[in-house]
């Protein structure tokens, strides 16, 4: 089955998944309408920042066995089989926080969301963008990533793609691969700016 991969090397921290995550999760399914809905969607994909200001798309990883899971007191918290999707059953949920404490990955936050009861707080998380994926569709911050940081494919295959190109890189006579051409030079560009700002200013002396 297919899942979203990560692939940080890649990320330019362009937050577009962000936004294209919020507005998959809202009422009109459009950016300026989602603007005024109440409550207003919010994305279950978070971007950080690394150490050198490097973007990092932070998700759920639908762990198999799932701390969240095991830790749900009310056992709001199950797993579709056809997919491996954890999902939260909103209705249930306690607003307890135990899921949060168990994951190691800090991705699951508390809010008001639509599929929720009015004014009811509850555990929101990535969920793999289930309803399009049944309606033929990909995730939706997958879609809207071009720089190539977020992929939906099998395991096998991102696996597979990634071991050919370390073989390729250490081949005898092979010149050396850059693993994620241009990425590499971002990102360089941005630890020698940070260094560059957060250096010691010259003494006068």
């Amino acid at each position: 089955m297919k899942q979203v991969v990560v692939h940080p090397e890649r990320c330019v921290g362009c937050m577009q998944c962000q936004v294209a995550c919020a507005v998959a999760h809202s009422e009109a399914k459009q950016l300026v309408p989602a603007l005024f809905e109440s409550p207003r969607p919010r994305s279950r994909i978070h971007v950080g920042a690394g150490q050198y200001n490097e973007g990092f798309p932070n998700r759920c990883r639908h762990c198999d066995p799932a701390p969240c899971l095991l830790a749900c007191l009310p056992g709001a918290i199950t797993r579709v089989a056809d997919t491996a999707t954890v999902m939260i059953n909103v209705d249930t949920c306690i607003n307890c926080a135990s899921c949060a404490m168990a994951c190691p990955f800090g991705v699951i936050r508390y809010h008001e969301d639509r599929s929720a009861q009015a004014g009811k707080t509850v555990a929101v998380k990535c969920d793999n963008c289930l309803a399009r994926q049944r309606e033929g569709g990909i995730p939706a911050c997958v879609e809207t990533c071009l720089s190539g940081a977020l992929t939906f494919e099998t395991l096998d295959a991102a696996y597979k793609r990634q071991t050919d190109a370390v073989a390729r890189s250490v081949s005898a006579l092979a010149a050396a691969e850059d693993l994620a051409p241009g990425w590499a030079l971002l990102n360089a560009h941005k630890k020698a700016r940070l260094e560059l700002l957060t250096s010691p200013a010259p003494s006068d002396e």
